[in-house]
């Protein structure tokens, strides 16, 4: 019997991932995002700040 395989490790906070906000939200500046079957939107206001709603 092979033995049971451990969970994964939570990434190291240095590993944590980082995506540049253009990247992220694209030429139109917005994206959806889909969460325990919720979509929110995440975009970029007039004054350059993020903003994440329901």
């Amino acid at each position: 019997m092979p033995p049971a395989a451990l969970p994964p490790k939570p990434p190291e906070p240095d590993q944590t991932r980082r995506i540049d906000s253009a990247t992220l939200l694209g030429p139109r500046g917005e994206v959806f995002i889909l969460h325990q079957d919720q979509v929110y939107r995440l975009r970029v206001t007039a004054q350059g700040k993020l903003i994440l709603t329901k």
